[in-house]
């Protein structure tokens, strides 16, 4: 009977053993993961990430209420070239989806920036991954067509094909469906514009400050469209981190383009 309840009792020792080591690697995770994740994502070794990416001061917080533009008379998607807006804030738009640069992932993340993605299918390719990632750490994904072409001009099933394949790729992707449009080289006519409102755009963007254009002249309500670089040149990151200087300087901040329009 003694031999037993020595076994019993051996038995049970083992069996909670075992499950405190399979909990306690569990809840190490959990602790790591608390924190690594807090407002501005992992903590640098001063608790300042905007200093890790050369700012001299965090980005003040875009305003709460800001108004929305509204489509015209007719029904179609107004273009925006840049927001009618007293608060000091820029719209940070990227293009094509060709440039995949992990940093910019952790920039994000790290600066809470707001940025809208415009993607472009074909472009993309299998990096579908990367920009998953990009919304997971909070920019939107917006509409820049399937295949990239001038729209201008085009048919109407070529435009309206163009537009809410993009739609389609986007939602089955993603889970959502874009608001925004961008044509591809800027270009557009009224077709584009009735192929966007059929496809359940909101609103077709273009910008004020061009790819790679001038920034020290930055205002309020400006839109700042920024491409993929050359492979020998400044990555996104550090364009990005150039352009935010450039904001912060001018006493801006980003706001988040989708509450604007």
């Amino acid at each position: 009977m003694r031999a037993r309840t020595l076994v019993a009792a051996g038995l049970a020792a083992v069996l909670l053993t075992g499950c405190a080591q399979s909990v306690d690697p569990i809840e190490r995770l959990g602790k790591k993961a608390a924190q690594r994740v807090g407002s501005y994502g992992p903590a640098r070794a001063d608790g300042r990430p905007y200093r890790h990416w050369g700012l001299p001061a965090p980005l003040p917080a875009p305003p709460r209420v800001p108004a929305r533009a509204r489509a015209d008379r007719d029904g179609l998607p107004p273009v925006v070239r840049r927001v009618e807006t007293s608060d000091k804030v820029v719209f940070l738009t990227y293009d094509d989806g060709a440039e995949k640069d992990p940093r910019f992932v952790e920039l994000v993340r790290e600066l809470r920036l707001p940025v809208s993605m415009f993607l472009t299918d074909s472009v993309v390719g299998p990096g579908y991954g990367h920009f998953a990632r990009l919304q997971s750490v909070g920019a939107s994904i917006q509409n820049h067509t399937l295949d990239h072409p001038a729209l201008r001009g085009l048919p109407y099933t070529g435009q309206r094909a163009e537009i809410c394949g993009q739609q389609e790729k986007v939602r089955s992707r993603f889970g959502v469906r874009p608001r925004l449009l961008r044509p591809p080289y800027g270009t557009y006519d009224r077709t584009t514009l009735r192929a966007a409102a059929d496809c359940g755009l909101s609103a077709v963007v273009l910008w004020s400050v061009p790819p790679e254009g001038e920034t020290r002249g930055l205002r309020a309500g400006d839109i700042v469209s920024m491409t993929s670089g050359e492979a020998t040149g400044p990555t996104l990151t550090e364009r990005t981190t150039a352009v935010l200087r450039e904001v912060e300087r001018r006493g801006l901040t980003v706001g988040r383009l989708e509450d604007y329009l």
